[in-house]
């Protein structure tokens, strides 16, 4: 031996010193018996040469492991013997160690090795199938150099080699992704035999790392009858598969996206306690996951249940497994089961807080329930609590103004944190900026933000007089909840708080308004955001007024066909009288201090020439609107226009019925009688009341 190593320092130039000694008790014979060859590595097979990515629920792009490295999982065993190599990087050049005088060279013992390796595949069952179906899986999965007459064939033949061996292909981590291809070109009734051979087996896939891949699979392509098998097996599972590592994921996107609100309320119930895991309901009638409808009629389990429920939540949250919507939903079942001031609020809201990362927090802001726990978290804190709240939604509330659920949020915020200076810095500075005159970047973001469904939400909660006009039932019905719970919380009285929030707001709005309103008027969303700031702003509102006013002058053919829309009207129309129409009282509401928007508006009409014009035209309302209007002084000069203009308006008043259409191109019903603005024109000149 002392002859081999000898030969190995002299071999590789590298003095004796710098060989890196064997350790004691090995076999010098396996030390020194590696080869560096490259080229005695086996043939690529075609399946082994695709590219390799991590195991995932994709079909693409995924390899099979080598026969080397699956003999080597069943062996445990290195894939032939290793090279020794001295300590500055130069491998040994030493010829190969024999035993008894029989050479065993790595090509030989790489050979030999893949024999077996072959030898113990094929022994295993349905090993030709298997392996036939990868060949399969590999011209399937790319999509698109697969003509449909070929696919056809061969998810065809891979449905002859699947059927009836389906538990034999799902649980190992390379021919599963051949069931899910199969699923995904499947036909109806091929989908429903999948299902019906794995019935019984779904929550084992949901538990096995490969295999909740194609769970998931059969729920997104399959139907109403592949859902009502998959489901109930995870009735009575529920509070050990929410803490499974694999598990938990696919029973949040089965309770998410494919259960009925029936099957969501079976798996709900669970949380509650082991005895809702094995009662469906209580007695009679349909079973709820409501808990205070629980509690109301079984008192007596208030304790058990709060206790178990209480506590899964917060094995969830320590765990740092707070996106799913499941855990939302229980959060808002407790919150809206506790009393105010009482520990289990207070420890509640400690457990919201104690998220030092605040990932708990943002989770639950992107989800309907999660938005109710935080509204009500703030709602039910104190100023301690509020501002560690508000503090972990930093730089994210311009991402939260955007969402359908977070804005939600803002709102609450609004509504319930008596430092308005705290809101003005950490919610209005993100949202419209703090220069009361936009840059341009500024007023791109602001412009995009009022022309967006749910971001020009709370921009118009604080200016609105009728916020059902943007804000739904659940949303009102939130915020209506956040408002009882305030009067026991917060000190400041409402109307100054948001006067207060007004004031802050408004000086970006007003600049806004006064650069932009030819942009803002092209849209419905930009002329119901100026209806709504303008009354109600703080501040200097000439500018803004005047450039809408400007509008019937322009000369553009975009604001011209805007200015003929029924929102361009209801804008005219509100600031013409002065402020919006109350529906509850059954009068306009008049801005303070007046807008004073009816005098500009008749002198730039008369200066063009277009009262006439205007008085027949789609939006003759906002011309009825002047002569109502309180403080309007040039009604008898607007009168006289308008009976030198008497046959027109006949014209216009008895013209015949057109069918209109909306902004998105949708034919609405035909009008009646002809226009209604002009014949209550007619009527006033005609000394008549309206």
């Amino acid at each position: 031996m002392a002859g081999i190593k000898r030969k190995q320092s002299a071999s590789s130039g590298i003095p004796r010193d710098n060989v890196k000694k064997r350790k004691q008790g090995g076999d010098p014979a396996v030390e020194s018996s590696a080869s560096s060859n490259p080229e005695a590595e086996t043939d690529s097979d075609p399946i082994i040469e695709s590219d390799t990515t991590e195991h995932s629920g994709d079909d693409d792009g995924v390899s099979w492991p080598s026969d080397d490295e699956q003999m080597q999982e069943e062996n445990g065993e290195k894939t032939g013997l290793p090279d020794k190599s001295h300590a500055n990087g130069h491998k040994s050049t030493a010829p190969a160690a024999t035993t008894n005088g029989v050479s065993n060279s790595s090509k030989e013992s790489h050979a030999k090795q893949k024999a077996l390796a072959q030898e113990r595949k094929a022994a295993k069952p349905n090993a030709d199938s298997i392996a036939r179906s990868k060949k399969l899986w590999e011209r399937l999965r790319r999509k698109s150099h697969v003509p449909l007459e070929e696919r056809k064939k061969l998810v065809a033949e891979l449905f002859d080699i699947v059927t009836g061996n389906v538990k034999d292909f799902v649980l190992k981590h390379d021919s599963v992704r051949v069931i899910q291809t199969a699923i995904k070109y499947a036909n109806r009734d091929q989908r429903k035999m999948i299902a019906q051979e794995l019935k019984g087996e779904f929550r084992c896939l949901a538990e096995s790392r490969y295999a909740k891949f194609l769970l998931g699979k059969l729920l997104v392509h399959g139907d109403k009858e592949i859902r009502d098998i998959i489901v109930p097996e995870f009735y009575g599972h529920v509070r050990r598969l929410i803490k499974h590592p694999e598990a938990s994921w696919i029973l949040d996107d089965i309770y998410r996206g494919a259960a009925t609100s029936q099957q969501k309320d079976y798996l709900l119930r669970e949380w509650y306690g082991a005895e809702f895991a094995i009662f469906k309901s209580e007695g009679k009638g349909v079973a709820t996951s409501e808990l205070k409808s629980i509690l109301a009629q079984n008192p007596e389990k208030r304790k058990p249940v709060m206790h178990a429920l209480h506590d899964l939540i917060n094995q969830l949250i320590q765990k740092k497994t707070t996106g799913f919507t499941m855990l939302h939903d229980a959060m808002r079942q407790y919150m809206l089961n506790v009393n105010m001031g009482s520990e289990e609020m207070n420890e509640f809201i400690e457990l919201l807080k104690g998220d030092e990362e605040g990932d708990l927090l943002k989770n639950l802001a992107f989800t309907s329930s999660g938005a109710g726990v935080v509204s009500m978290a703030l709602a039910y804190g104190n100023a301690k609590d509020r501002k560690l709240i508000i503090r972990a939604y930093k730089n994210l509330f311009s991402q939260l103004a955007y969402d359908e659920h977070g804005h939600q949020i803002i709102l609450a915020a609004f509504d319930v944190i008596d430092d308005t200076v705290l809101t003005s810095k950490s919610v209005l500075l993100e949202l419209v900026g703090k220069a009361s005159e936009p840059d341009e970047s500024q007023t791109e973001a602001l412009i995009t933000a009022v022309n967006h469904k749910f971001a020009r939400i709370p921009i118009l909660y604080l200016f609105a007089n009728r916020r059902e006009s943007f804000m739904n039932v659940m949303e009102r019905e939130l915020l209506e909840g956040v408002h009882n719970i305030r009067t026991g919380t917060s000190k400041k009285d409402p109307a100054i708080r948001r006067k207060e929030l007004v004031a802050q707001f408004s000086p970006p709005l007003l600049s806004l308004i006064a650069n932009n309103a030819a942009t803002l008027v092209q849209s419905s969303f930009g002329c119901q955001f100026m209806m709504e700031v303008l009354p109600g702003a703080e501040g200097n509102r000439e500018a803004a007024l005047k450039a809408i006013v400007a509008l019937v002058q322009s000369e553009s053919l975009e604001v011209a066909e805007a200015l003929k829309t029924a929102a361009a009207g209801r804008l005219f129309k509100t600031l013409v009288q002065g402020g919006p129409y109350d529906t509850q009282h059954k009068r306009v509401k008049m801005a303070e201090p007046a807008l004073g928007f009816h005098n500009m508006l008749f002198e730039a009409l008369l200066a063009s020439d277009q009262v006439l014009q205007r008085a027949t035209s789609d939006n003759s309302f906002v011309i009825v609107g002047l002569l109502e209007a309180e403080g309007f002084e040039n009604k008898e000069n607007l009168r006289k226009i308008l009976k030198e203009g008497r046959e027109a308006l006949k014209q216009a008043a008895s013209s015949r019925p057109k069918v209109s259409t909306t902004e998105t191109g949708k034919k609405k019903a035909k009008t009646k009688g002809g226009n209604r603005g002009s014949q209550l024109l007619l009527e006033n000149i005609a000394g008549r009341t309206t």
